[in-house]
């Protein structure tokens, strides 16, 4: 007796850009992952993170760019089986820049989790982002008021852990720092 193997469709950047346009979805190695809108405390910590490290970079005259989402973000260019979109992005290279959102890795993306789908950001990202080569990346969960950094160190990312009640060094600049205590949530 032979048993049927079970047929999964592999989906590409084609699939993924010609969803519905009220359709929020990332592709992660073939397979499309639908995404919830987002809570009020998610987008509270999303204003927040990108406000602050928007008046950052104005204020140096620098010339990195701040997207939240929705902003697709093609982390590899010979690959189109990956297109996620991650909470914010930052993006120094302008060149990585085009009319869909983002090919090749941004320096820093922040993923702020959702019950959902938080397997998504501790491991499938995770993985994708260290394998893209972006420096750094935050995890901020706000049910457990926590947030993990990892930072590319060589070819691994190295991390660090903290809560809503710590000021975190951004390790892609200098002179950064995030005070989570200003967050009212």
């Amino acid at each position: 007796m032979s048993e049927a193997l079970a047929h999964t469709n592999i989906y590409t950047e084609e699939d993924y850009y010609n969803l519905p346009e009220n359709v929020r979805a990332e592709l992660i190695d073939g397979q499309i992952y639908y995404m919830a809108a987002p809570s009020r405390i998610h987008q509270e910590i999303l204003m927040f993170l990108s406000k602050t490290i928007a008046n950052y970079i104005d204020s140096q005259k620098g010339f990195c760019k701040v997207y939240p989402a929705p902003f697709a973000v093609k982390l590899f260019s010979d690959d189109d089986r990956n297109v996620v979109e991650p909470d914010i992005s930052v993006i120094c290279d302008s060149n990585k820049l085009t009319d869909r959102g983002c090919t090749g890795a941004p320096d820093w993306i922040v993923e702020i989790v959702s019950p959902s789908n938080s397997s998504h950001d501790y491991i499938r990202k995770l993985n994708l982002y260290a394998d893209s080569g972006v420096r750094e990346y935050w995890i901020v969960n706000p049910i457990k008021k926590t947030i993990f950094v990892y930072h590319l160190e060589e070819t691994k990312f190295e991390a660090d852990s903290y809560t809503f009640q710590n000021k975190i060094k951004v390790n892609i600049y200098d002179d950064l720092w995030i005070d989570f205590t200003g967050l009212e949530v």
